[in-house]
């Protein structure tokens, strides 16, 4: 938008015919360009890598994820929660005072939980109407930043391997390099390949749908992005009208189609909520287009996992 935004300014308002000029107008083209080519598999134009499930539910869940906001005080996500009953909630940023809200709001109708409220804006917790097995909190990188792994038994007794995740950003203020959210991503993408199990993973990312590292996790995990083919579904920043981003993701591997998809209203924070319906149906996983990672990319997959994380 930015660029687009310089491109005919400069059109509109430069009538000069320096070589400079015509250079700036060049590169801008270029530069242009090469942004559309990296957004186009997010427009309503494009291919969708996961295909709309078209024959019923079926085996199916469904999936709230919501970064709070840790100082937000408003709690309008409970009136979501109750009218789009989702199986499953994964909130980040939660600290003490929010898991303690969300948990008396929703405990009766979300028995399951995994809960690691924290003071540092990395809390997470999660809540599920269905079973759960194997429940771990990771604190893969940062002593600091947890993610969640844990199976769920869906309704007809098929199990999924879920990951919560809301690694580190590379901001001044925290960490200005993103090796830590690097590392963490791509550890979880190996994780997720090495599964038997369909393999979700949620979270606020901190990283856009197109860069370079989230389609490298996505080659390295082989996990697929609904939100390709049907839209950007930007959450961050919720609170500007004209600059936003998807930030908040769900991955999900080939045994699953999309029987909804939706970002949710505003609900006080930065972010928006999102919401996914899943329906899980391995006999059509051909008709999903699948993407694996080169030797070349596994061999820098490896370099960025083990290098060392500087705060």
């Amino acid at each position: 938008m930015i660029s687009l935004f310089l491109f005919f300014t400069f059109i509109i308002f430069f009538n000069q015919h320096g070589v400079w000029d015509y250079t700036f107008l060049g590169l801008s083209v270029i530069n242009n360009l090469y942004l559309f080519y990296l957004v186009y598999p997010f427009t309503l134009v494009s291919k969708k890598q996961i295909q709309t499930n078209l024959e019923g539910q079926e085996s199916h869940i469904s999936i709230l994820i919501f970064n709070v906001l840790q100082d937000n005080t408003d709690y309008s996500i409970i009136k979501q929660i109750q009218q789009f009953k989702p199986d499953v909630l994964c909130f980040v940023e939660a600290n003490q005072r929010w898991t303690d809200k969300l948990k008396a709001e929703t405990e009766k109708d979300y028995p399951h939980q995994i809960l690691c409220p924290l003071e540092n804006t990395y809390g997470m917790i999660f809540f599920s109407k269905l079973p759960l097995e194997d429940a771990q909190v990771h604190f893969m990188v940062k002593d600091d930043v947890p993610s969640i792994s844990v199976k769920v038994i869906l309704a007809d007794g098929n199990r999924i391997q879920l990951y919560c995740v809301h690694p580190e950003p590379p901001v001044p203020q925290e960490n200005p390099r993103s090796t830590a959210r690097d590392k963490e991503l791509l550890m979880i993408g190996k994780w997720a390949k090495e599964q038997k199990l369909p393999v979700i993973v949620m979270g606020d990312l901190n990283d856009v749908a197109w860069s370079y590292t989230t389609e490298l996790f996505c080659r390295t995990s082989e996990l697929l992005d609904p939100r390709k083919g049907r839209g950007f579904f930007n959450t961050f920043n919720a609170k500007s009208y004209i600059l936003r981003f998807p930030l908040d993701h769900i991955f999900c591997s080939k045994e699953f189609m999309v029987n909804r998809i939706k970002r949710l209203p505003y609900a006080g924070s930065d972010h928006f909520p999102m919401f996914i319906d899943l329906a899980l149906k391995p006999a059509s996983s051909y008709l999903n287009e699948e993407e694996k990672a080169s030797s070349e990319e596994k061999e820098m997959v490896e370099e960025k996992i083990n290098k060392e994380v500087i705060s």
